[in-house]
């Protein structure tokens, strides 16, 4: 695949969230739906959570589009917490299928952009981290200086 069209991709999905994000804010109907304020409330949740879901769907949006691994691997999972989320309230409220298909349809999405950027060494999603910035041992794990130091696992 080239990498305009998976930057295009990475665009594409991070403006659907960043609008879902933006409609989460919003304080009345949207033209997709009726206000989140009310569908949160039916769903039985507080009415500050579409606010945290909302402001969780805009930083992911955001860490989709920087075209790093680390920074694309963490905005996906960030969105897969959130669809998991979303998944379950749809199944567990009985919501019609034609009105909740996206959530598991982006779920799988994300699953697949988290697998593609997974980091080879945790370390990675750490600034400053991965193999270079591990300590320069010398022969007998020994430093320049002459003291042993043991590596961080």
């Amino acid at each position: 695949m080239s990498k305009h069209i998976k930057t295009g991709l990475y665009w594409f999905l991070a403006l659907q969230f960043a609008l879902g994000a933006v409609t989460k804010y919003w304080p009345g109907d949207t033209i997709f739906s009726t206000a989140y304020a009310v569908k949160f409330a039916d769903w039985g949740y507080p009415p500050y959570m579409r606010f945290v879901v909302g402001a969780l769907e805009g930083i992911a949006a955001i860490l989709l589009v920087i075209p790093r691994r680390r920074t694309r691997f963490l905005g996906a999972v960030t969105l897969m917490f959130v669809l998991t989320g979303a998944v379950t309230t749809h199944i567990v409220n009985h919501d019609p299928a034609v009105e909740s298909w996206a959530a598991p349809a982006h779920l799988v999405v994300m699953t697949v952009i988290a697998l593609a950027h997974w980091p080879a060494d945790w370390r990675h999603l750490l600034p400053g981290g991965g193999p270079d910035a591990l300590p320069r041992l010398g022969p007998g794990g020994t430093s320049r200086s002459g003291a042993v130091q043991v590596p961080p696992f």
